[in-house]
């Protein structure tokens, strides 16, 4: 292989000792639902082997439980019987065929399971998990280390080569190591030494049983931002421990998933965790893997430049592109499909029962279903609007042999992105415009921005389609006072750049109104994702020089808002229980500590000189704020449409153009790809 010079560390290969992997990037585990499905097992087949052919260095698999008490729903399968090798097969096969390797994950939830069969360490129940578990007898404990090494032995059978044990993230294994947890009165419970005797004897007896030539990773809770977490020195001798048990790597495990400081979502810095792996860098001689918010070729070989690790691992960023390494090797990592760790179509999909894929990338595990081939009979199209959608839209169109025209009306690419990029903790999402950018100039798209398209001039231009996707405009509200000065939408704030006082109010509290409460209570001059990595600790409450199990701080020290902010909504309940199933704790999180005043079942009375009239839950109230932002939905932009109708023009509308309601990036850009899919 070639290394592109840019890339020295990163694209270097790493010697294990019986084999050599082609680089030191590691596609790191993630669970997508094809798992447990019928037929999924096909669709993972080829959903790995693309990223194989895109030259990754070692895959590592979703998580497969080594016995049915292990599983994290009632559905799905544990590798736990010779009938299941076949199905494992499938996808080995596919990847060894592309000259990839390819590890299983082995993970046991224990208490995080969803069923009433739940087990852990002792009697206990996650906040996480509506279900209690029940503590393993000694012989179950036994036994569960004997699952554990059938299950490694299964997988090698299966062609896999090697395993990976997951020992962090709070699973059972956590469940052991942890006194809060584990309160055993037994050899595997008491002094930390006999809590780790569990993942010891798991790894011990996994390489008894596997030989030496097959790869054991072992993913390890460096950090578990819990309280009475493990400290730093059992971190330390937990490492060497299990490297002398036979471990191959260790992997990085940050933060267990009841832990209530991000660890992936957008608001956390590039390589934001790279600094604990660092640590224990010379305290092994085994190869470590530094994670978490890794996400592209420029970020991985800094970390590796950085001295942080000697590998690095990536997962969700192998959904937005399968070709990250290649592209890397090729000198071209600005072609990267950058991956803005939005989790709306991965971890959300996953915890909602949903096959994963991804806002940027909807081919993601649905490789199989959603099949853009190149056309045989090239159509010319028009694609008026250059928001995601009509971005999408026009570069896989085009990428595909068809000839295309995109019209925007204002001077940039974006559409509603451009607003999404200025809000604290969202500034990723400028990746996605930058990446369509380039496949737009790559794929010739004849790109017209001021131009506003209309019908006249579209006639005639002997176009086969035109696609709308001129998007939404915010929804106006109708009350006394909805015309006052200080009244402002969450547009004229976002995108017109209208100044705000020092009190303002939001009405509406969806995905929109929780983006200008993020803006608004930020100090311009320190968006949170300029934020150093010691700051952004310091913000959420790590303790970088942890003096106490679990890496915590006292408190997390956020810096205070500039700005007095009240976000209200009609209906009942907490705010934002409709946003993202995995990401909505950290919005209502981060604007706790902001200490923005979030009010239930207000109606709207009137907006006057002295503020802006309500009635919270029955009473009345007048708010003293110098604006107020209106936030309350958006209605969609399809004039355009209209008039086309009767020219004998094929018209075809995507995104926030064909359906305003419940609108997000995912939606827009599935429905461009199944769009070109189409043609």
């Amino acid at each position: 292989m070639q290394n592109h010079p840019t890339y020295p560390r990163l694209l270097e290969p790493l010697d294990l000792g019986f084999t050599t992997l082609k680089n030191r990037v590691l596609m790191g585990s993630m669970h997508t639902m094809l798992e447990d499905i019928p037929g999924g097992h096909e669709r993972l087949a080829v959903f790995y082997a693309e990223r194989a052919r895109g030259q990754v260095g070692l895959i590592v698999t979703g998580g497969v439980a080594p016995n049915k008490a292990g599983l994290a729903l009632p559905v799905g399968h544990p590798l736990d019987n010779e009938d299941e090798v076949w199905k494992h097969k499938v996808v080995t096969d596919a990847v060894h065929a592309e000259d990839g390797k390819i590890c299983m994950q082995i993970l046991h939830t224990g208490r995080y399971g969803y069923s009433e069969h739940n087990v852990s360490a002792s009697d206990t129940k996650a906040p996480i998990s509506p279900f209690p578990a029940r503590g393993l007898t000694t012989d179950e404990v036994e036994q569960t280390i004997i699952d554990y090494v059938k299950c490694a032995q299964l997988a090698q059978q299966a062609g896999y080569d090697g395993v990976e044990v997951m020992g962090s993230e709070g699973y059972l294994i956590n469940q052991f190591i942890v006194s809060k947890i584990n309160r055993r009165d037994d050899k595997w419970g008491g002094p930390y030494e006999n809590r780790i005797q569990f993942p010891l004897e798991i790894v011990r007896r996994t390489r008894e049983a596997v030989g030496e030539n097959f790869i054991i990773i072992y993913r390890l809770s460096m950090l578990d931002l819990v309280e009475g977490g493990s400290t730093w020195e059992e971190v330390v001798h937990l490492a060497k421990k299990i490297e002398k048990a036979g471990a191959t790597i260790i992997n990085t495990g940050i933060g267990w998933h009841e832990a209530r400081v991000p660890t992936i979502g957008t608001v956390v810095p590039r390589g934001g965790f790279a600094w604990v792996t660092k640590r224990m860098m010379g305290e092994v001689n085994i190869p470590l893997v530094a994670t978490n918010r890794i996400n592209s070729p420029e970020v991985g070989e800094q970390v590796l430049a950085d001295g942080c690790s000697d590998m690095v691992s990536m997962a969700r960023p192998f959904l937005a592109d399968a070709n990250i390494v290649a592209k890397a090797i090729a000198g071209k990592p600005e072609e990267v499909n950058t991956c803005i760790a939005c989790n709306q179509a991965c971890l959300d999909h996953t915890f909602t029962l949903q096959v994963s894929s991804c806002i940027v990338n909807p081919r993601a595990c649905h490789e199989t279903e959603l099949v853009i081939a190149p056309a045989s009979a090239p159509k010319k199209l028009a694609i008026i609007g250059a928001g995601p959608a009509g971005m999408a839209a026009a570069a896989v169109a085009a990428e595909n042999g068809h000839q295309v025209d995109l019209y925007e009306a204002s001077g940039r690419l974006g559409g509603q992105f451009n607003m999404a990029t200025i809000i604290p903790g969202k500034e990723e999402y400028q990746q996605t415009i930058r990446y369509y950018g380039v496949m737009l100039e790559k794929f010739g798209v004849n790109v017209h921005l001021n131009t506003k398209a209309t019908a006249e001039m579209l006639t005639g231009k002997g176009y086969d389609e035109v696609v709308i996707a001129t998007g939404v405009t915010p929804r106006k509200l109708d009350f006394p006072g909805v015309d006052h000065p200080k009244v402002l939408d969450y547009a004229e704030v976002l995108a017109g750049g209208k100044p705000v006082g020092k009190s303002v109010a939001i009405i509406g509290a969806g995905g929109i109104g929780f983006d200008v409460a993020e803006f608004l209570s930020h100090d311009f001059d320190h968006p949170s994702v300029s934020l150093s990595v010691e700051d952004y600790m310091k913000e959420w409450g790590v303790d970088m020089d942890y003096e106490r199990g679990g890496s915590l701080a006292t408190a997390p020290a956020p810096l205070p808002s500039p700005r007095e902010v009240f976000l209200l909504k009609r209906s009942k309940g907490k705010h934002g229980k409709d946003l993202g199933k995995t990401t909505g704790w950290i919005h209502r999180s981060s604007l706790t500590m902001k200490k923005v005043n979030m009010l239930a079942q207000c109606t709207y009375e009137k907006v006057d000189d002295a503020g802006l009239h309500i009635t919270v839950a029955g009473e009345p109230r007048v708010l003293d704020v110098e604006n107020v932002v209106i936030c309350a939905g958006q209605v969609p932009l399809r004039e355009l449409a209209d008039k086309l109708e009767t020219s004998g023009i094929k018209v075809q509308l995507i995104g926030g153009a064909r359906n305003a309601k419940e609108l997000d990036a995912k939606r827009a850009i599935k429905e461009a790809f199944e769009l070109v899919a189409g043609l």
